[in-house]
């Protein structure tokens, strides 16, 4: 069975787009989020969610 063994674990950051209607897409970087987020009007809301 494979061990960490106390070292931290590797975290990611991906961006979450939560458009108004409630669709949530995630993307892997702010740049494309935000594309992504003046593609759909401009009006909703990214942040950084560690996985």
């Amino acid at each position: 069975m494979a061990c960490n063994c106390g070292r931290a674990s590797r975290s990611t950051f991906v961006y979450r787009l939560v458009l108004p209607n409630g669709v949530t897409r995630q993307y892997p970087t702010r740049q494309e989020a935000d594309a992504a987020n003046k593609r759909a009007g401009g009006h909703g809301s990214i942040t950084a969610v560690r996985q």
